[in-house]
């Protein structure tokens, strides 16, 4: 089986190697709960934050095995930070923690992420149905949006950064090899569908235009 070919993000050009290094390993590491999610028949979505160049939390999707449509990897990571470390983290620690990501966080998960004040997101590929830091939405832009009702104690979701295309072209083609092999949760289609077959050309990057004005 062919490798795809790897390409870099934009910004990691003006990076150093070794800046470029430590990147890709905190991403194959999220790779790894991707392949997991992938051999259990969940979606191959997998992710870990890092604090202070330590992983102190990992996440796979688990939309099957839970019958729960919000047990998405960063949302299983984040529980994992919280309440199952030993010792606890207070939620304040996201604020200093960076995502790696294999898939970009759709708009449930880009929300919850800033909810947390997470410092930044790196992701893999795309997300072009759902994504919410740019896929579709741009939900990691608050724009310094104030939240609560008058009377209440005001507070202010902070901006977070992202990167994508780290590891692109991988990421994309556990997903390819999850729908050629089928999602045995999902609904029995209307009519058959012709026989997947998995692809391992992935297309570059389509920038989204911008709009003036």
């Amino acid at each position: 089986m062919t490798s795809p070919v790897v390409t870099w993000p934009e910004d990691a050009a003006s990076m150093s190697e070794g800046e470029r290094d430590v990147h890709v390993r905190f991403m194959r590491e999220a790779l790894v709960m991707a392949e997991l999610a992938l051999k259990t028949n969940e979606v191959p979505v997998g992710c870990v934050f890092v604090h202070d160049g330590k992983v102190i939390g990992r996440g796979m999707n688990a939309t099957n095995a839970s019958h729960n449509g919000t047990r998405h990897a960063e949302f299983i990571a984040i529980s994992e930070i919280l309440s199952s470390s030993t010792p606890k983290h207070h939620p304040s620690i996201l604020q200093k923690c960076d995502l790696y990501v294999t898939i970009e966080p759709c708009i449930m998960c880009a929300s919850l992420l800033r909810q947390f004040g997470v410092r930044k997101v790196w992701f893999g590929g795309g997300n072009e149905r759902f994504g919410g830091t740019g896929g579709v939405l741009d939900i990691h832009l608050s724009n310094g949006r104030e939240l609560g009702d008058k009377g209440e104690q005001r507070r202010i979701e902070s901006d977070y950064e992202v990167s994508g295309g780290w590891l692109r072209e991988e990421a994309i083609v556990f997903l390819r090899r999850f729908y050629v092999s089928g999602n045995e949760k999902a609904p029995e289609p209307k009519k058959e569908k012709k026989e997947r077959v998995l692809k391992l050309d992935v297309e570059p990057v389509v920038k989204r235009a911008k709009v003036d004005g």
